[in-house]
C-alpha cells in the first residue's frame, strides 16, 4: 500500500470514526494527527475489542502487518503487557498490566479534563506513552509529568516520545504518590483504576483543579469520575460513563481464595438454602456491579460457569466471615441460593438491587463521588442525596 492509502486505511479512518461519535472534538484533531496512535505501539500487541475486557492472540508487527495496521487503527484497546512482563507469548499470559487504551475512552477523558495552555498536568499510568504526547502537544511537554510504575514500560514510552520530538517528564513510581516535586497541578489524570483516589492527588492539584479518574468499587462495575478540587482539598464531582482499566499496581484486588469461606467442606456445607426471585442473570451487568458495590463495599464475586449457559454466582465479603451462592439456568422462575455465616449476602445483594430499581434504574452518569479526609461517598444526583450504605458495622 502507498503512504496515502495507509493513512486512509488507519489514521484518518480512525479520525473520522471518532469525530462522528464525537469522541474527539476538534480541539484534539491537531494533537490527534501530530502523534498518531501507531507510533506509540510496540511491536507486538494483544488487540482487544470494543466495550469488553477480552484479548484477541498475540499479534508480531514483523510477522503480522496488515493484521497490526488494522488492529491499531480500530476503535479498541490494546494490550501490550502481561503479567508484569512476566509473559511474552505466545497466546495470551494471566492477568493485563499495561495497555493502549481505547480511542474513544482516551479522547472522552481528554475531553473530560478540560486541559488548557498553560496549565500543568500530572498523568498517572504512562503506559505506551501515547495519552503523555497527546498532552505535550498540546500544554507543551515541559508542563507534563507522567509517572508509570514499571521501569520497563517507562523506559519504552520514554524512547518513543523521545523519536516524537517531545521530552515531558516521565517519572517511574508508585503513582498513588502522585510526583510532589512539580506539585502543585491544574490537571491530573489517571490511566488506571483506583478503588480510593490517594490522598496525595487531592493534595497535588489546585483548587479549583480537576481530578479525572476510574473509579470502582470491589465488587465490579467502574466509571470515570470527574472530581474538581475545592479550598480544603475536599474533591467532588460527577461519573461521566463506564470504563474497564487496569487497577492501579498497588490497588490491585487481592481476595481471599473460595476454599477460605467453606473452611475444608464441601458445597453447601452447612448454608441455609432458600429461592430467590431475582434471577442471578439480572445482577451481572457492568452498571448492576457499580450499583451493588457502592452500598455493599467488601462485597465480591465469582462465577463457576456449568453447561449450557448455567453457573454458579458466588458472593463473598473481604473480611472472609460469610459466603453465598445463587444458581442460574435458562427457563427457571426462580433460583436455588445457598447463604451462610454471620451475614446474609444474597439478601444484601437483593435489597441494594432493588435499591437501584426502585430509584428508576439510573445509569453511570446519575452516580457521583465526593472524597474528603472523612472518606468516599458516592452519591445519586446530587451530593446531599448519598448512596445507601449496606455493610454491618
Amino acid at each position: 500500500m502507498t503512504e496515502h492509502e495507509l493513512k486512509e486505511a488507519g489514521p484518518e479512518r480512525l479520525a473520522s470514526a471518532l469525530m462522528e461519535s464525537g469522541a474527539l472534538k476538534s480541539d484534539w484533531l491537531p494533537a490527534y494527527e501530530a502523534v498518531p496512535r501507531h507510533r506509540f505501539v510496540p511491536d507486538t500487541i494483544w488487540p482487544g475489542r470494543a466495550g469488553m475486557n477480552r484479548q484477541d492472540d498475540r499479534v508480531i508487527l514483523d510477522e503480522r502487518p496488515d493484521l497490526w495496521w488494522e488492529a491499531v487503527h480500530r476503535d479498541a484497546p490494546i494490550t501490550t503487557q502481561w503479567d508484569d512482563g512476566g509473559y511474552t507469548g505466545p497466546g495470551k499470559g494471566r492477568t493485563p498490566t499495561s495497555s493502549n487504551s481505547m480511542p474513544t475512552m482516551v479522547f472522552t477523558m481528554l475531553d473530560a479534563l478540560d486541559v488548557h495552555e498553560g496549565h500543568e498536568v500530572l498523568e498517572i499510568g504512562t503506559g505506551t506513552g501515547w495519552n503523555a504526547a497527546l498532552l505535550s502537544h498540546r500544554v507543551g511537554a515541559d508542563h507534563v509529568v507522567s509517572v508509570e510504575v514499571d521501569r520497563w514500560t517507562a523506559e519504552h514510552a520514554r524512547n518513543r516520545l523521545t523519536l516524537a520530538g517531545l521530552h515531558p517528564l516521565v517519572h517511574v513510581g508508585n503513582g498513588a504518590e502522585g510526583y510532589p516535586g512539580r506539585a502543585p497541578y491544574d490537571r491530573l489524570m489517571a490511566t488506571c483504576s483506583v478503588g480510593s483516589v490517594p490522598v496525595a492527588w487531592r493534595e497535588q492539584t489546585v483548587s479549583g483543579g480537576i481530578i479525572v479518574t476510574p473509579w470502582g468499587p470491589a465488587y465490579g462495575g467502574e466509571a470515570v469520575a470527574r472530581l474538581t478540587v475545592a479550598d480544603g482539598g475536599s474533591a467532588s464531582g460527577p461519573f461521566i460513563g463506564s470504563s474497564a482499566f487496569m487497577r492501579m499496581n498497588v490497588q490491585r484486588k487481592r481476595l481471599p481464595p473460595t476454599r477460605a469461606f467453606l473452611d475444608g467442606h464441601e458445597w453447601p456445607a452447612a448454608g441455609v438454602r432458600s429461592e430467590t426471585t431475582l434471577s442471578p442473570d439480572d445482577v451481572g451487568e457492568w452498571i448492576h456491579m457499580f450499583a451493588i458495590g457502592v452500598q455493599i463495599p467488601d462485597l465480591f464475586c465469582r462465577v463457576d460457569w456449568g453447561k449450557e449457559g448455567a453457573y454458579r454466582l458466588w458472593l463473598m465479603d473481604t473480611g472472609i466471615t460469610s459466603w453465598a451462592t445463587a444458581d442460574y439456568a435458562k427457563g427457571l422462575m426462580t433460583w436455588p441460593v445457598v447463604q451462610s455465616g454471620a451475614r446474609r449476602l444474597w439478601d444484601e445483594l437483593e435489597d441494594a438491587w432493588r435499591w437501584w430499581d426502585r430509584q428508576d434504574r439510573p445509569g453511570f452518569a446519575r452516580f457521583g463521588l465526593t472524597v474528603d479526609n472523612d472518606g468516599e461517598h458516592v452519591w445519586l444526583d446530587r451530593p446531599d442525596r448519598p448512596v445507601p450504605l449496606r455493610t454491618p458495622s
